[in-house]
C-alpha cells in the first residue's frame, strides 16, 4: 500500500442507495498531495470498496481509467477516519 494522501474534508453525506442497495458515503475533499485538487470519494461500508475521482476532470466529462482514476487504498484510511464519527446510519 502506498503512503496515505493528506486530505481536507469539505463535506460528506450518507446515502442509503434505495431500499435494497448497499448504503455508501460520499465525501468531497481537497487532496493536499495533488495541488489541493477537489476530489470526490464514494465509499461503501465494506473495507476496500472506495472510488476516488477528480471533480475538475469529471466536469469536463473525463471518466476514463488512467485519466481520472485514483487508488482508493491511499485515500480510504483518512476518509473512513472522517466518516465513522459522523455517520448516524451505520448498521
Amino acid at each position: 500500500m502506498r503512503k496515505p494522501h493528506r486530505i481536507r474534508v469539505l463535506d460528506s453525506d450518507r446515502h442509503r442507495n434505495g431500499i435494497c442497495g448497499a448504503p455508501f458515503d460520499v465525501v468531497l475533499f481537497l487532496d493536499a498531495d495533488d495541488e489541493n485538487t477537489r476530489k470526490v470519494a464514494i465509499i461503501f461500508d465494506e473495507p476496500h470498496h472506495c472510488a476516488v475521482l477528480d471533480i475538475g476532470k469529471l466536469s469536463q466529462g473525463m471518466i476514463d481509467f488512467g485519466v481520472n482514476s485514483y487508488r482508493g487504498d491511499v485515500f480510504e484510511p483518512a476518509i473512513r477516519a472522517h466518516i465513522l464519527p459522523y455517520s448516524t446510519e451505520r448498521e
